[in-house]
C-alpha cells in the first residue's frame, strides 16, 4: 500500500512539472515606474536621468538592447546581467534642443520575454528652470516635498495627532495626491484635493494610537504617487514612525517615589573609524539608580545601520547593564530614518529615552 501511495506521489509531481513549465527559473525585468516623470527641464542643457529596475525572477537578467524613440536620448544600460533580486539602472541623458513639453520612450529588449518593455520620460523645457530646492529639497520629478519622513513623537494611547506633509506640484497640469500602502493606523486627507499647476498643498496625515502595534517604536514606508497607475519604490517612498509610550497617569506620589529610574552613560555618541573595520561600536552604561527594579521594555533602533546588544533587560537598584550600539559601514546612507536608539522603560520619568549616534565622516570612505 505504502509503495502504491508513493508511485502516485511522483506521478502527480511530473505532471505538475510538465503542465507548469512557469515554474522554471527565469528572470523578470520590473522597472521602478512606467512614466518617469521629470518636471522642469532647463533649455539646451542635458539632463541625465536614471530608470530603476528590479529583477524580480529568479534568473539572471540581460538587456540585449534599449532603443531610444528618438535622437535627443542618449542610452546607457547594463551590460552585464542583473542577478537575480538585484537593481539596475538605465542611464538616460536628454539634450533639451527643443522648447515645450516632451515625451521621450524607449524600448528595453530582455532575455525575459520576447515582448520588449517600455519606459519614458515627460516634462518640459523651458528658458528658466524655477528652484524650489531650498524649500522643498526632495525631488520626485513632477512634485516636490519639504520632507519624505513624518515622525509622530510621545504618543499616548487614545491620542490621534497629526502630522502636515507639503506637497508642491511642479508641474503644468492639476495633481491628486494619493498615499499608497497607508497602515490601519493612518488615514490621510489632502487640502487642496487636486494641487493646480505651480502650487503647493498639504497632506494631514493622522495617527490612531490604538491602532498601533505596541509601544515603542512603529515605523513603516508609505509611498506618494505621482501620477496614475504609478509604483512604489525608494525614490517615492515615506518613512512614518511613531512612539507609543506607558501610561504612569494612575500612578500614586508614593508609587513614585519608589519607582525605578534610567541613568544613561551616554545619550550622544559620535563613533571614530577604525582602520579596516567594517563595524564600529560603543558600550554605553545603563543604570538603575531607583528605588525598584527597572525593566527595559523596547530597544529599537530607527536606521538599519545601527544594531544593539544589551546584556540584561531586568536592572536592579543600584546596578548597571550594559548596552552595544554598533554602525555598519556597508548600510550608511540606505535608510531615511535617524541615527539613533530608543529605549522604552517602566520608569515614569524615563520611559522614553534616546542615544544619538553620530559617524564620523571618515567611516562612510
Amino acid at each position: 500500500m505504502k509503495r502504491h501511495i508513493i508511485q502516485l506521489f511522483f506521478v502527480v509531481c511530473t505532471m505538475l512539472m510538465v503542465r507548469c513549465p512557469m515554474a522554471l527559473a527565469q528572470p523578470r525585468f520590473v522597472p521602478d515606474t512606467d512614466i518617469k516623470k521629470v518636471g522642469e527641464v532647463e533649455f539646451q542643457v542635458p539632463r541625465e536621468f536614471r530608470l530603476g529596475f528590479t529583477n524580480k525572477g529568479d534568473k539572471p537578467l540581460h538587456i540585449k538592447e534599449v532603443k531610444a524613440s528618438c535622437g535627443c536620448l542618449d542610452v546607457k544600460y547594463p551590460q552585464a546581467p542583473v542577478a537575480a533580486g538585484s537593481r539596475g539602472e538605465i542611464v538616460l541623458t536628454f539634450d533639451a534642443k527643443l522648447l515645450g513639453t516632451f515625451y521621450k520612450e524607449v524600448e528595453v529588449l530582455t532575455d525575459a520575454s520576447d515582448t520588449p518593455a517600455y519606459i519614458a520620460i515627460q516634462g518640459v523645457v523651458v528658458t528658466e528652470v524655477q528652484d524650489f530646492s531650498d524649500e522643498y529639497p526632495i525631488d520626485l520629478g513632477n512634485v516636490r516635498l519639504m520632507t519624505n519622513v513624518v515622525e509622530f513623537e510621545d504618543v499616548n494611547m487614545g491620542d490621534h495627532p497629526t502630522a502636515e506633509l507639503r506637497v508642491l506640484n511642479t508641474d503644468h497640469t492639476a495633481y491628486r495626491p494619493e498615499l499608497m500602502h497607508l497602515p490601519p493606523y493612518l488615514s490621510a486627507q489632502c487640502e487642496p484635493e487636486d494641487i493646480p499647476a505651480g502650487k503647493a498643498g498639504t497632506i494631514h496625515l493622522t495617527l490612531n494610537s490604538e491602532k498601533l502595534g505596541g509601544l515603542g517604536l512603529n515605523q513603516t514606508s508609505i509611498y506618494l504617487s505621482r501620477y496614475m497607475g504609478d509604483k512604489i519604490g525608494e525614490a517615492n517612498e515615506i518613512l512614518v514612525s511613531a512612539i507609543l509610550l506607558p501610561s504612569f497617569a494612575g500612578m500614586s506620589d508614593q508609587a513614585l517615589a519608589q519607582a525605578p529610574e534610567l541613568s544613561v552613560s551616554e545619550s550622544s555618541v559620535e563613533l571614530q573609524p577604525l582602520s579596516g573595520k567594517k563595524e564600529v561600536s560603543r558600550t554605553i552604561l545603563l543604570t538603575n539608580t531607583g528605588k525598584s527594579d527597572l525593566h527595559i521594555q523596547q530597544v529599537q533602533v530607527f536606521n538599519r545601520s545601527i544594531s544593539v546588544k544589551i546584556a540584561d533587560r531586568v536592572i536592579r537598584p543600584g546596578k548597571s547593564t550594559k548596552l552595544k550600539v554598533s554602525v555598519a559601514a556597508r548600510y550608511l546612507g540606505k535608510s531615511k530614518g535617524r541615527m539613533r536608539v530608543l529605549l522604552i522603560t517602566d520608569a515614569p520619568r524615563q520611559a522614553k529615552q534616546y542615544i544619538n549616534v553620530e559617524v564620523n565622516e571618515e567611516i562612510r570612505k
